[in-house]
Parts: C-alpha cells; structure tokens; sequence
C-alpha cells in the first residue's frame, strides 16, 4: 500500500513545528513526510530533488519566504501542488499566495480534521482555504483580476507605514477604540488567538510597549 501514499515535504524554519506537523501528518496510514525544509531555498531544491506530491510551506521563513519559494517552482515550470501555512488571515498575504500558484491556505491554528480535508482537496486537484476565509473572499480570489489585485497590494504596501497589513490596520484600529481581544475577535469574525497575533505584530512593527506609545505613533504617522 506504499505506493499509495502521498509524500510530502514540509518546509517551516522551526524544528518543533515541523516535528509537530510531521506527527500528524505521519499519524494518518496514507500520508508520508518525506523531506523537511528550514527555508524557501531548501524547499525548491528539495522539492526538485525528491518530486514530492504535495508541499506543505510556511510564509515567514528566512532566505526566502514560502510565498516565494511557491511562486519560483511554478516559474520553473515544476507544478507542485501547494498549501501555504501561516498564522495570519491578512487579504494581502492570501492574495499573494493565490498569485504565487499556491492551492490551499491554512492557518497554524487549524485543526486535524480539516489540516487533512484540505491535504486530500488539493491532492484531487482541487483548491482548499481556512473555514476562517470566508467563500464570498475566496471566489473573488479564484475569479480575478489578478494585475488588479497585484498593483492594489503594491499601493497598499507603499501607503501603510511599517509594513502593516490590511487587517493589522483594522485591528489597530479596533484596539485604539477601546475594545477588547475577545470584542475583537467577535467584530472580525476571528479566533482570539489570531487577534492576539496580529496586535503581537503591531506592537512589534511600531517598536512600542504599550497602548499609549501605541496610540501617540499611530497618531503620528496619521494611521488614524
């Protein structure tokens, strides 16, 4: 029954997450992890070498970022089928991965069953999204416009200052009208978890320590 397994290389640049995601990838008879990967770099030589059926890849990897590392393999003319992982929902990171080549989107927080729902949708040649991307948002990506939504990520990437995206924008937003995690996450329609990301990486992007250094260089760099 080897034969019918489908092999995979993973590629995150955390060996505990890779470790993690390989147990429950390899928890399942017909699922094989056949290489591993720290970064986009070794994933194309990996993917070249071992001609995987499937690539599981990170966003935020060092040397080069999954989204690239995807977008390069199709640019060789190698076909892989691809699941982008990442713990961000951002429209901007979807759109580009979708304009990569990419064929699944999933949030690291995703659970098992769907984790592996998604491996067998895209392995039959289909396309699988997060529950937590909404249908109306991934039709618009399947149905496009794709310059459109290229030159709009570029405008947007030079309009909002430290790099933030869309929806850390919103959350900034949400966060400096007084709102809580858990309001946030109900108003967005997302996890608190992610909203505790996403306010993680403002905090981090605007080099602040708390709400008040963060309101004052929100209102300085006119973010609001």
């Amino acid at each position: 029954m080897s034969s019918t397994k489908i092999r995979i290389v993973l590629a995150d640049d955390h060996s505990l997450v890779r470790d993690g995601i390989r147990a429950l990838l390899e928890s399942e008879s017909n699922l094989i992890v056949i290489g591993e990967a720290s970064n986009g770099e070794e994933a194309i030589a990996m993917v070249k070498d071992l001609k995987p059926d499937l690539l599981i890849i990170d966003i935020r990897m060092p040397v080069m970022n999954g989204i690239e590392a995807v977008a390069e393999l199709n640019a060789q003319g190698i076909l892989i089928n691809s699941i982008i992982l990442s713990m961000h929902d951002s429209e901007e990171y979807i759109l580009k991965s979708v304009s990569a080549g990419a064929k699944g989107y999933l949030l690291k927080d995703t659970g098992k069953e769907e984790f592996l729902k998604a491996i067998h949708t895209v392995q039959e040649g289909g396309k699988y999204f997060s529950g937590a991307i909404s249908n109306v948002l991934v039709n618009n990506l399947l149905n496009p416009s794709k310059e459109a939504n290229e030159e709009s990520i570029k405008k947007e990437e030079k309009e909002i200052p430290f790099n933030l995206t869309n929806k850390e924008l919103k959350v900034l937003g949400l966060v400096l009208s007084g709102l809580t995690n858990k309001e946030i996450s109900e108003k967005l329609q997302n996890s608190k978890r992610t909203v505790e990301t996403h306010r993680f990486n403002l905090m981090r992007k605007m080099q602040v320590k708390n709400l008040i250094e963060l309101s004052k260089k929100a209102q300085e760099n006119n973010l609001f």
